[in-house]
């Protein structure tokens, strides 16, 4: 759950950067956050969450 969490609020500033610094505009946005919606009620969505988990175990199992 604390993934799913930290992951919300990372892509939250990036698409708030996104809107700041590189001229994304707030309707962009909203379509951004809508196809996520739709995405996360679709046949999509456990493989979606499987790849993010998998790629977060990968980053986290890294030596620095």
């Amino acid at each position: 759950m604390a993934l799913s969490i930290s992951a919300v609020v990372l892509l939250a500033i990036i698409v708030f950067l996104l809107v700041k610094k590189s001229g994304l505009k707030g309707g962009h946005a909203v379509v951004c956050i809508l196809l996520g919606f739709y995405l996360a009620s679709s046949t999509v969505a456990p493989t979606i969450n499987e790849l993010t988990t998998n790629v977060a175990s990968m980053i986290g199992s890294i030596k620095f």
